[in-house]
């Protein structure tokens, strides 16, 4: 290996300080993740603010949820899998492995993206009325995910990518990334929206091309010869063990947003069985959603700082340097969540009026975003544990609190307190869900650090 490429390799994973490599990593995992969320933001405002249907148009685009979450569900596996992997195989001096799993990446990407695009796209309509979307609602919601299913594979090999070029030691280049995408989305959407007249298809199309440019950009800084890791000739052909070793390990992610995605069609179910206007509740739903959104991609910018850290030295062996930065990214997390809540709890009104004009939608949303928020100050250590799990090779464990919230204990409570508390059954679910959640992750994080003292004595 010539001197250029050995100096590429980030074993500042294994030496350098803990605190300093978490600002390394993470502050641009969390600008990237901040900025991803916001340009979802930007298309809830914006097509809010349309003229004379926007309040159906966000109850629409609030029907595209779990749909988000069903594609997101499947490029987590491919692309947090993959960069999982290489984390390891990199703290494990494993460079020729590190190499065929970047193109395994993209190969998979590829694949998965084009098969979720199709099939989407042939039962469309069916699958929007089974998530929520009424006959005022079903129009805007086609027309914004038509335009986005269209544009998936662009999507997936762009997050994929962007995870890749985490991993491999450059999170700068995958915060500019996300940095380009969102000012670029920023400058098309209000032009395609109001301007060209697009409405809620602008939006998306605002989003997709944002994602293209910035793909070709990717593609450009990872077909750098001088790299280590860089794109060539020989490394896309998929090999079993690689393909398995990256599901493995992606399908904990994978999990956690399909359970994300059944949860929202039951909270959209629930808001149009027992609300007395369905498509106003679905749409507070969107809002209040949205704005708590903002505050967990934060912290899954800093559990993605903290994945190729922790990867690296528990492939290395040093645990202590594991369980520091899992200390320190719990704590950065828990006061990013706790003020997710001073926000949501004492200034809803200001955060609902960025989104409409309404009234009834305003106050709406200023009851989903107060309930739905009483205990969002533990959803950041619970979020930075179950990656912690996966980040480590722990999958059952990840998979199981992944569950354990979303299927175990939220969608049994959307289910039953409904029937006793009406509408106000499907706020109170999901934050009595996160409490408890929170402390079967207790118990669980005991359980591991308990098992590493046994093994060191």
């Amino acid at each position: 290996m010539s001197k250029a490429k050995t100096n590429r390799v980030p074993t500042e994973l294994g030496t350098e300080n803990i605190g300093k490599l978490l600002i390394q990593y993470a502050i641009p995992a969390i600008i990237a993740q901040t900025a991803a969320s916001l340009y979802h933001m930007i298309d809830s405002i914006f097509i809010g603010h349309i003229p004379q249907v926007g309040a159906l148009a966000i109850s629409g685009l609030a029907t595209t949820f779990p749909f988000m979450n069903l594609s997101a569900a499947f490029g987590a596996m491919v692309g947090i899998g993959g960069a999982t992997q290489l984390s390891v195989r990199l703290g494990q001096r494993d460079y020729d492995s590190a190499k065929i799993i970047l193109g395994n990446l993209v190969t998979l990407n590829l694949i998965v993206g084009s098969l979720f695009a199709g099939i989407s796209l042939i039962f469309l309509n069916e699958i929007l009325f089974f998530f929520g979307a009424s006959e005022q609602t079903l129009p805007y919601a086609r027309a914004f995910m038509e335009i986005m299913l269209y544009g998936n594979l662009v999507t997936h090999l762009y997050f994929g990518i962007n995870a890749a070029l985490r991993a491999a030691g450059h999170p700068k280049q995958a915060m500019y990334a996300t940095i380009l995408t969102v000012a670029m989305n920023i400058i098309f959407a209000p032009i395609f929206i109001y301007v060209l007249n697009w409405g809620i298809r602008g939006a998306a199309t605002a989003t997709i091309l944002s994602q293209t440019i910035t793909l070709i950009w990717q593609l450009k800084q990872l077909s750098n010869p001088n790299e280590l890791l860089h794109l060539q000739r020989g490394i896309y052909k998929l090999r079993t063990n690689i393909v398995k070793g990256i599901l493995s390990i992606g399908i904990a992610p994978f999990f956690i947003n399909a359970a994300a995605c059944i949860v929202v069609i039951i909270i959209n179910k629930g808001l149009r069985g027992y609300s007395e206007n369905g498509d106003l509740s679905i749409a507070a739903y969107g809002i209040a959603n949205r704005v708590q959104f903002i505050f967990v991609m934060v912290v899954l910018g800093l559990t993605q700082g903290m994945q190729p850290i922790v990867g690296y030295n528990y492939g290395a062996r040093r645990q202590e340097r594991v369980k520091e930065t899992l200390k320190l990214t719990i704590f950065w997390a828990t006061v990013v969540t706790t003020l997710g809540f001073v926000v949501s709890v004492f200034f809803p009104e200001y955060v609902a009026k960025a989104f409409t004009t309404e009234e009834n939608l305003i106050n709406s949303a200023k009851t989903a975003m107060r309930t739905i928020s009483i205990f969002m100050p533990v959803i950041g250590f619970q979020l930075v544990t179950t990656n912690f799990f996966q980040s480590i090779g722990k999958v059952n464990k990840s998979i199981f609190l992944s569950l354990t919230r979303q299927i175990l204990l939220l969608i049994p409570l959307l289910l039953i307190l409904p029937i006793f508390l009406g509408e106000n059954g499907v706020w109170y679910s999901m934050p009595i869900s996160d409490i408890i959640a929170a402390m079967l992750t207790v118990v669980l994080l005991i359980q591991q650090f308990r098992e590493w003292k046994r093994g060191e004595e």
